[in-house]
């Protein structure tokens, strides 16, 4: 009988692994000397957009994302990718180009990588970089009186799957587009300069999975407030069409029972907040008397950021 990894694997064994398989973090961490820790992560999916280019600039920056999220700076990265034999070398190669040229943005070296056959495109980084060892951002470190702050909009799992089912305007596409392939790197400088202590980044568990992540591992909940939650412009319009896609049922399936909706909170609303996100933003817990110099940051940097919700005692999330 196959043993559980938890069973074989001892954090008391590796002092210097300071996030690993024991917290429900975005990405490792091992601690090179009292100042630098290393910060590693992986992640590669299957195509969300019709462009080779987007698909793979969307990639990278989701893949980057994890190390944004724990405050760190990525310096180099592996290209993975399962290709299809018969796949035109046109397409591959600008799935590559996408992917290149997005690191190149943040600054990351892609310094070789490894591919395989696959009957479905999959592609994506491993990751690494550096975080300050004493300063990195976890989700543990929410506080009740924090309140919570949204760097993206969301909305690109019902977007990209009226995409997918032709039912998609090209303006609602684009602007999906525009927002996934938007590194996280100027909320995560915004996040440090404010000495913000906890983050997490939004992708496929959906706004309301991450948000229970970050509450359950701090010893708190959540008080969102719907109306201040951002959406791209007619996400709304497809969440009414029901064409959300099948890890937003799962979702809903899976973290429900920790949620309270408020009682005229329709069910397409509830839906939107379980729909998986692609390369979202930074969900952060921000001090309330660093918030109004997080927000003057923002607003000088061109750093979009939402005030959706505080941390409060107790556990679980509520929707007012």
């Amino acid at each position: 009988m196959l043993r559980p990894i938890h069973n074989l694997f001892d954090p008391r064994d590796y002092p210097d692994l300071l996030v690993g398989l024991s917290s429900p973090d975005d990405a490792a961490i091992w601690k090179l000397d009292e100042r630098r820790s290393l910060v590693l992560t992986t992640d590669f999916f299957t195509p969300v957009v019709d462009e080779p280019y987007d698909y793979g600039a969307i990639a990278a920056a989701n893949s980057l994302s994890d190390v944004y999220a724990m405050g760190g700076t990525p310096f180099l990265a592996l290209n993975i990718a399962a290709l299809p034999p018969a796949l035109p070398p046109e397409i591959s190669s600008e799935i590559i180009r996408g992917g290149a040229e997005k690191a190149r943005e943040a600054g990351v070296v892609i310094a070789g990588g490894h591919t395989v056959q696959d009957q479905e495109p999959k592609y994506g980084l491993v990751v690494v970089g550096f975080v300050d060892t004493d300063h990195y951002l976890s989700k543990s470190g929410a506080r009740p009186g924090d309140k919570l702050v949204l760097t993206k909009p969301l909305g690109f799992g019902v977007t990209t799957t009226a995409l997918k089912s032709g039912r998609a305007d090209p303006k609602d596409v684009a602007e999906a587009v525009s927002w996934m392939t938007r590194l996280n790197k100027k909320a995560c400088d915004l996040a440090l300069r404010a000495g913000v202590r906890s983050a997490t980044d939004i992708t496929g568990f959906s706004l309301l999975g991450h948000a229970l992540e970050m509450a359950n591992a701090s010893g708190c909940g959540l008080r969102l407030q719907f109306e201040s939650i951002p959406f791209l412009t007619n996400a709304r319009k497809y969440g009414d069409a029901w064409i959300f896609p099948g890890g937003a049922a799962d979702n809903n399936l899976f973290f429900s029972p920790q949620v309270k909706f408020a009682p005229g909170l329709d069910e397409v609303s509830q839906m939107l907040l379980f729909d998986p996100q692609t390369s979202g933003g930074l969900l952060l817990a921000v001090p309330p008397d660093k918030l109004p110099g997080l927000l003057e940051h923002a607003h000088q940097i061109d750093q979009p950021a939402w005030v959706i919700g505080e941390a409060v005692e107790g556990a679980g999330i509520e929707v007012a």
